[in-house]
């Protein structure tokens, strides 16, 4: 069982850093940091994630990007995703440079052993696959969502849904049982069962609450009081569903002993797509969106005895600070020409009203069109110089600038004044730091002239080996 929580002493702020604690990331699909019982929601059922919330210390001003890609980009690498060349979540532009070292990479030489299930959704080719990328264990679908399909390599394999998924493990497809976020909490527990020689990174990363928004019936019902949309009740249903998988994991981490030394953090890839019509936590904006409603996102770290429950976290902080955070604590090296743009959290772990250097942080919509895609994904505009200023933002720890709007984030959070007349140099010093961000990052943004006329991986070897062999059945670990 979880042991009482501590206050902090010199040695155990110490303690933390090179103590290559068990990590596991859970990251959720287009969930907004409204969507959770904790942050105020007004009928959404995550007990669980509240129970969490309050053994964890959370950092209440965390932003990922506003849309999936980019924040998986930017958790694997510890950069920018536009420096890893991820400016969309299709067309060829959701792979992630190959020159990329990963956050699994780097665990690998301090000793983990690494293990993905869910969604990947930074390339489908071979070289492009988290197995090339330092991940020792792969239980993936294809794809930006199970079941999608577009211009290019991404694609998924036919017949595949969220129920009874098919799904890509070490390699080989097996035919699962059950609905999509079961199975995956249910594969990463029987491999977390198993861990028993060296320190292991879990990284759980759903493809749930995103759509199309299928669940079982009597989730749906949970909600049918609250909304008569049925869209609406499916996408809360799926995060009730989230909330009962984290409920099994974190009982089975009690269960085999594993809490104590068991880093488990949650957090979600981007804004609400479906809740922030109906509670968003006072924010603007919802997924996509260069407000704050899109970028800020829910993160809880749970390390009994060694990081205090119920403490807020204030300081502005970012996706890819998880990368040299994780790196700190596993004691492994990080050499310069990584060129990171995260920093190690310890310092606010270890204490939260910590002296922590004000940065530009940028956010970019991007998803602008690709010449040659075809249909209406080619239309329009497809130069990323002509995309520059569209849904773009810069983040202090005390002002937002969402295009030629200015706000007072200390004092407007909800962004409903826009200051920029009255403070006009800031706002021109915010963007002339965008624009100096841009000339270095648009370099480095090498899948846009990538071509479209490829083959499907997935699809083609899904097809080959049911041609050849068959798909199996998986084999449901006994938990």
């Amino acid at each position: 069982m979880m042991s009482a929580i501590v206050p902090f002493s010199s040695q155990a702020e110490n303690s933390l850093k090179d103590s290559k604690p068990n990590i596991i990331l859970v990251m959720t699909d287009d969930q907004g940091y409204g969507d959770l019982g904790c942050h105020g929601h007004p009928f959404i059922k995550t007990p669980n994630l509240d129970k969490l919330y309050g053994q964890s210390q959370r950092f209440t001003n965390f932003h990922a990007s506003p849309t999936c890609a980019p924040t998986r980009a930017a958790l694997m690498s510890g950069r920018a995703p536009y420096k890893n060349g991820i400016t969309h979540t299709i067309l060829e532009r959701e792979r992630m440079t190959l020159e990329a070292t990963t956050v699994a990479e780097v665990l690998k030489s301090a000793g983990y052993t690494t293990g993905i299930f869910g969604k990947w959704h930074l390339g489908d080719a071979d070289e492009y696959q988290p197995d090339q990328r330092g991940f020792d264990e792969v239980f993936i679908h294809g794809a930006g969502g199970i079941g999608q399909n577009y211009p290019g390599t991404q694609g998924a394999v036919p017949g595949t849904s969220y129920f009874n998924p098919i799904i890509k493990h070490n390699k080989k497809f097996v035919q699962t049982e059950g609905y999509c976020t079961d199975v995956f909490f249910k594969q990463a527990l029987g491999w977390i069962k198993e861990q028993k020689d060296k320190p292991f990174f879990a990284y759980i990363a759903s493809n749930a609450p995103h759509g199309p928004f299928i669940v079982a019936d009597n989730y749906k019902k949970m909600y049918a009081d609250h909304t008569k949309v049925d869209k609406q009740q499916a996408f809360f249903g799926m995060i009730t569903n989230i909330d009962e998988n984290m409920g099994l994991l974190m009982t089975k981490l009690d269960e085999w002993d594993l809490a104590d030394n068991t880093l488990l953090i949650f957090m979600t890839d981007n804004g609400s797509s479906v809740g922030s019509r109906i509670f968003n936590a006072g924010m603007k904006g919802a997924k996509a969106s260069a407000n704050e409603g899109g970028s800020r996102v829910p993160l809880f770290m749970r390390l009994p005895g060694k990081i205090n429950a119920g403490v807020d976290v204030k300081k502005l902080t970012r996706h890819y600070d998880l990368m040299p955070t994780f790196a700190e604590l596993a004691g492994a090296e990080l050499s310069d020409d990584l060129d990171l743009d995260g920093r190690s959290l310890l310092t606010l772990i270890n204490k939260p009203e910590a002296q922590w250097a004000d940065r530009n942080l940028f956010f970019h919509g991007a998803r602008w069109n690709k010449k040659g895609a075809g249909d209406r994904w080619g239309k329009g505009n497809t130069d990323p110089e002509g995309a520059k200023y569209t849904r773009f933002a810069v983040r202090t720890e005390k002002w937002r600038l969402v295009g030629k709007a200015l706000y007072n984030i200390e004092k407007d959070p909800g962004e409903k004044k826009d200051v920029s007349q009255e403070y006009p140099e800031i706002a021109a010093e915010m963007l002339k730091s965008f624009d100096a961000w841009w000339l270095e990052v648009r370099p480095l943004m090498v899948n846009e002239d990538a071509p479209l006329d490829t083959g499907k991986p997935f699809i083609e070897q899904f097809d080959k080996q049911k041609a050849q062999s068959g798909i199996p059945a998986w084999k449901e670990p006994k938990l």
